[in-house]
């Protein structure tokens, strides 16, 4: 082997080194608690349990001493007769007449877990509960005039229920004249609309600003990675923007946002919780303490002369980011909803493999047998371009004396060498980079799967078969504590699953396919790459790991199929492997 040989092969096996020991603390830094289900409300606590969580993908509360005051607060909260239930398709919940507060909401689409007694999802959870997280609605301003605030006990009609076809209107009058309204109206979706009414029966105008917002906990958000935001955001100026995260509010205390205000508040990868104003608003995120933040909405001044009245309408998204809910609602007037989504740059592309996705997830019933078929579609379309590259691949062989050839010739002057070879193509009608194509053009299909497994909500918690329950999530199941049997949970980096082993095995088949290269190191390379990538796509979602897998078992297919129709190129392929393996490895002389 010479120098040059040597040089790469100890670079390769540097890069490989890194790769081995530096993957699992950077799987862990982007998708920490990968493999760790969320603790149970019932586990035992400790005072070690109070210990703050890494978040994770699904958000909520991660330490089981949260969890058991969360649910023992409850029990407590939501038990008072001063409420006014919440009975919708989408929601279900409770108003607080305390202050009149949203402060109790569950998604009756989605649950907390995949066990079959799982609780739905919570969104909203009252004040003072660790999980705090609810929206006020309320007016500022008036000097002299008694406003309702948190601690006001606000009327409801006898046996209230907040439907979407029962709206209801909580009342206070204060001794000065003013009589105050909210009500509130629901869809049957995720958003509540809550009209704030000011009547005024004194003899002198008054003036005040209405005001909404929403409070929450960061303990609660989901984990934010450098492609995914999780945290304050909104859309201003027509422009939907994926920031502040919330130390930079924690670090400023206060953050203006800039341009009109379209909608604000709060997102995690699932779920969001926004405020939509009318016309007039401005906005804010501030800091309350340490763990709790608040995105402020608030209207211009408006005057009220005597026997007059003034109203404001504010809509509040709590829910799910289903992308076809979010769209409706744009489609309705909502400016952008649909891109509260975190696409990404590459939306564009993205979204048409989404809808192709729930498609085929319409017709078929399970996610995994619709990402089978995608990739099928996929492979199908660009199967003409293959056999262009199959004819590609067989003109480079064919020429290649030729090519060694002018390399002999013009070994002692590169810009001529070049020039040569590029007239040899030419003449020959090879296209050297057509062998790249159908990988450039598979990239952004692998690219736009990964990113709807990790932020589309319809594929959390959609079983394939067997063993895999929830395709967004990687493989459950490892190797090397024999499938769960044995009470311990390998580092990512080690916890290869059936999937990954397949995975592994499908690519290793596919590279048996190739011609083999005649640089050792090169070739060495290709022969690790296989399980390399194993190691690489284990802690990835399952559902990417079974595109990547049926890819590779149509190459093979595609690659049998192709030889079948051009037996030369079979022959030449086995051949050139024959002469590599016999260049590295020579007969020993007796």
């Amino acid at each position: 082997m010479n120098n040059q040989n040597q040089r790469n092969l100890i670079l390769a096996m540097l890069l490989t080194g890194l790769l081995l020991f530096g993957w699992d603390a950077g799987v862990r830094y982007f998708y920490p608690n990968a493999y760790k289900p969320k603790p149970k409300a019932a586990a035992p606590v400790t005072p070690a349990a109070s210990a703050s969580a890494k978040p994770t993908r699904e958000g909520g509360l991660t330490n089981p001493l949260d969890q058991a005051v969360e649910a023992r607060d409850l029990k407590a909260d939501l038990n008072s007769p001063a409420r006014v239930r919440i009975d919708a398709p989408g929601l279900s919940g409770s108003i607080n007449l305390t202050g009149g507060v949203v402060d109790d909401l569950v998604t009756n689409r989605h649950k907390e877990t995949l066990a079959k007694d799982s609780p739905a999802q919570r969104i909203f959870s009252p004040a003072g509960t660790p999980a705090q997280h609810y929206a006020q609605f309320g007016w500022v301003g008036a000097p002299g005039v008694a406003l309702p605030n948190a601690g006001t006990l606000w009327q409801a009609p006898a046996g209230a229920r907040l439907t979407p076809q029962t709206p209801v209107t909580l009342t206070w009058a204060n001794a000065s004249g003013q009589t105050f309204a909210l009500t509130y109206r629901i869809d049957a979706d995720y958003m509540l609309t809550v009209t704030q009414t000011v009547a005024n029966r004194a003899a002198a105008p008054v003036t005040m600003q209405p005001f909404a917002f929403i409070n929450r906990t960061n303990k609660t958000a989901s984990v934010r990675t450098f492609n995914i935001h999780s945290g304050p955001f909104g859309a201003f100026d027509g422009e939907v923007r994926f920031k502040p995260k919330y130390e930079d509010v924690a670090e400023a205390g206060q953050m203006a946002n800039e341009g009109r205000t379209d909608w604000v508040g709060f997102t995690d990868i699932y779920w969001m919780s926004v405020l939509i104003p009318d016309a007039g608003a401005s906005s804010t995120f501030r800091k309350l303490d340490d763990s709790h933040f608040r995105a402020d909405l608030t209207y211009n001044p408006v005057t009220v002369a005597p026997g007059m009245q003034a109203s404001h309408a504010t809509r509040l998204f709590a829910g799910a980011k289903e992308a076809t809910v979010l769209d409706r609602y744009e489609a309705a007037g909502v400016p952008h909803f649909g891109l509260a989504i975190d696409w990404g740059w590459f939306r564009w592309f993205e979204k048409p493999i989404w809808l192709l996705l729930t498609k085929l997830f319409h017709l078929t019933g399970n996610f995994g047998i619709a990402i089978i078929l995608l990739t099928i579609i996929v492979r199908g379309i660009m199967f003409p371009i293959a056999q262009k590259q199959f004819s590609s691949m067989a003109s480079m062989r064919a020429i290649q004396p030729k090519l060694k050839a002018l390399q002999e010739r013009y070994k002692d002057d590169k810009p001529k060498l070049q020039q040569e070879t590029m007239e040899l193509y030419k003449s020959e009608g090879v296209n050297p980079l057509a062998g790249c194509l159908p990988i450039f053009l598979q990239m952004p299909v692998f690219f736009a799967l990964y990113k709807v497994l990790m932020v589309s909500i319809e594929m959390r918690h959609q079983p394939f078969a067997l063993w895999i329950k929830d395709l967004s999530v990687p493989d459950p199941l490892h190797i090397l504590n024999l499938f769960g049997l044995i009470p311990w949970t390998p580092p990512s980096l080690l916890g290869i699953g059936v999937l990954g082993l397949l995975l592994g095995i499908t690519m290793w088949g596919q590279f048996r396919l190739q011609p083999a290269s005649p640089d050792p190191a090169q070739q060495q390379m290709m022969q690790i790459m296989p399980w390399m990538m194993m190691f690489i796509m284990s802690p990835f979602a399952a559902g990417l790991l079974i595109y990547w897998i049926t890819t590779n078992l149509l190459v093979i297919a595609q690659q049998a199929y192709l030889y079948s129709r051009h037996p030369q190129m079979r022959a030449m392929v086995e051949k050139e492997r024959a002469d590599v393996h016999a260049a590295q490895h020579p007969p020993k002389k007796t």
